[in-house]
């Protein structure tokens, strides 16, 4: 599977604490900042706030604190340094591992769900053959937007919901697809013939 550029830029909102953020360093926070999409495409908002404080070894820290919000997840990172380019290179790989971290927590519970799900259907399917064959009935219709996303982002998308499928509009064909779990642990995704 091929990952495509994101549709939305992410919207970084750099601003100074008791300091003036230059244009250059406003750049390169947005530009920093705005890779980690790259890791996870749920992210909406990043909030930068950047400052000077006195710090115990470092004197004069250059501080960056940074909020990232977006589908009900919220991750922080501060970083202090002498410079505040690296401060921001600091925070940006701190929230590169929170997002890696919450990426793999997420994956592991999945896991464990279906792992769960799977024996209780097993013993759900047991009692249906001692009861005797019943007729399957539609018994739940769901609506839900489809927005553009990559397969990538749909199996994620599916992971985080616990669901063995997803149904999305892929981003590059605009067409509906669908991915799911296979048996082997992989991913399939089915597209309509054209």
């Amino acid at each position: 599977m091929t990952r495509v550029k994101r549709l939305e830029p992410l919207h970084v909102i750099v601003q100074g604490k008791h300091i003036a953020v230059t244009p250059a360093l406003r750049e390169y926070a947005e530009e920093k900042l705005g890779r980690i999409t790259r890791y996870f495409d749920h992210v909406q908002e990043a909030q930068v706030v950047l400052s000077v404080e006195r710090r115990g070894n470092l004197g004069k820290a250059q501080v960056v604190e940074v909020s990232v919000r977006g589908d009900g997840v919220v991750l922080r990172g501060e970083e202090a340094s002498p410079d505040m380019y690296a401060s921001i290179d600091l925070v940006a790989e701190k929230l590169k591992k929170q997002i890696e971290r919450y990426r793999s927590k997420f994956i592991d519970r999945w896991r464990h769900e279906e792992s769960r799900k799977k024996t209780e259907a097993l013993a759900r399917a047991r009692r249906a053959l001692r009861a005797g064959p019943q007729e399957p009935q539609i018994v739940r219709v769901k609506r839900f937007a489809m927005k553009p996303m990559t397969a990538e982002d749909a199996a994620l998308h599916m992971e985080l919901l616990g669901h063995s499928f997803f149904a999305f509009r892929n981003a590059s064909t605009m067409e509906v697809n669908v991915v799911y779990r296979r048996i082997d642990g992989n991913y399939g995704v089915i597209e309509p013939e054209r």
